[in-house]
């Protein structure tokens, strides 16, 4: 998932580097055009991060692959939030390169617009299957992985020190209710977290839906009503503020810095600001125990299709450049996609083994080959979960219509 201090999803990504704000959309009024490979010529890349300019480690990295290759990569750096739009209508004049969050690669491969991996040749055998899996559809991989990050709990020390709260303690759903029953009759506030009615309030709720063992294709189940009663009652008893009806992860991040709150559930793009703050994370504790899975975030560097396949061949080169060594993920902020690349980060940064360890139990959104099912599921989660946070609706009766909804 991809953010920007209003947070923007999906899956973008901060490990080590500190607030990385971006997800994808791109959009252009030039041609792919340009020479064949062989003659050099220009290629066109499209991406997430209008807040990376020329001197950010990002663009560096991909002058650098233009002028090992020989050739120009033109880039074009937009907003999110019209990704799908921005790619479809662009066709036939599509770029050679495309960074795209992760689920929406499903979507685009759906509509004909993204070369599979056994079309370019695109090596992504040691690439770890849970990253990978989310740019696959069907059995065909559509890219590949800069890297990824997902979701943690940050705790504050001092504030659950003053309560007299072991975070050892904390392991389970009962255990955090009474650690946050502690920590608000200390005088302080319990958890702030992003349930905004946006794919960004998805993204943080599947963590605790995920954590109580409901499934995307039984939206109200026994399980999924459980984990939405769990934020409700946090909201209705005063846990957790009204605030995370509206909050993006960055004004809820903002809310936790203020160090007036125990607990804040939020992405490991955050990582370099919790250092700084002496803030710490751990696992997000699933209802009965161990971690529960959190949704993997980031970007898929895919080569969408050309009118001249001889393109293609360059286009992979460009890939591989921006993915050699750790190339992309170091420059965006990623945890490796890897485990040689991961490795590598270790030995420069030994305290992202927790993030490391996070990233290798997440799990992809549209898995269970969801695909374009994903985003139709997703609108009716966040739905259900603001209705039933606003106390327009209990949790069993939201769920109940979002499940309906997305039948259909």
């Amino acid at each position: 998932m991809h953010i920007t201090r209003s947070a923007r999803l999906v899956g973008a990504t901060i490990i080590g580097v500190g607030l990385v704000t971006a997800a994808l959309t791109g959009c252009s009024s030039s041609p792919s055009g340009g020479a064949s490979p062989s003659a050099g010529g220009t290629y066109n890349l499209w991406d997430p991060y209008p807040d990376r300019d020329a001197s950010s480690a990002w663009a560096k990295a991909i002058d650098s692959c233009a002028s090992e290759l020989g050739i120009t990569i033109k880039r074009t750096a937009s907003n999110t939030g019209d990704t799908v739009k921005d790619l479809t209508t662009a066709a036939p004049n599509l770029p050679d390169v495309a960074l795209i969050d992760n689920p929406k690669v499903p979507t685009l491969a759906a509509a004909g617009l993204l070369t599979t991996t056994a079309d370019t040749g695109l090596d992504t055998s040691d690439i770890q299957d849970n990253i990978l899996s989310a740019g696959q559809v069907d059995g065909k991989t559509y890219g590949v992985p800069v890297g990824a990050n997902t979701l943690g709990l940050y705790y504050n020390p001092t504030v659950l020190s003053a309560a007299g709260v072991d975070i050892s303690t904390v392991k389970d759903w009962a255990s955090l209710n009474a650690a946050l029953d502690k920590v608000v009759a200390a005088g302080k506030k319990g958890i702030t977290f992003s349930a905004v009615g946006t794919e960004e309030g998805s993204f943080q709720f599947l963590p605790w839906f995920w954590g109580a063992k409901a499934e995307l294709t039984q939206l109200d189940s026994t399980a999924a009503q459980s984990s939405l009663a769990l934020w409700t009652d946090w909201v209705k008893k005063g846990l957790a503020p009204n605030s995370v009806l509206q909050n993006t992860q960055g004004t809820s991040w903002d809310e936790f810095k203020t160090g007036e709150y125990a607990f804040a559930e939020n992405g490991s793009w955050f990582k370099s600001d919790a250092d700084k703050a002496g803030f710490k994370v751990i696992q997000i504790p699933g209802e009965n125990g161990a971690a529960a899975p959190a949704p993997t975030g980031g970007e898929f560097l895919t080569i969408p299709v050309q009118k001249d396949t001889s393109r293609y061949a360059t286009s992979v080169k460009i890939v591989n450049c921006l993915t050699q060594g750790n190339t992309a993920a170091d420059a965006l902020g990623y945890v490796a996609p890897t485990k040689a690349g991961q490795d590598a980060q270790l030995k420069a940064d030994p305290t992202l083994q927790g993030w490391i360890t996070a990233v290798a139990d997440a799990k992809p959104r549209t898995s269970d080959n969801l695909g374009v099912k994903y985003a139709t599921i997703s609108e009716q989660l966040y739905t259900a979960v603001q209705k039933a946070l606003s106390g327009s609706s209990s949790p069993a009766d939201a769920l109940k219509a979002a499940q309906a909804a997305a039948a259909q």
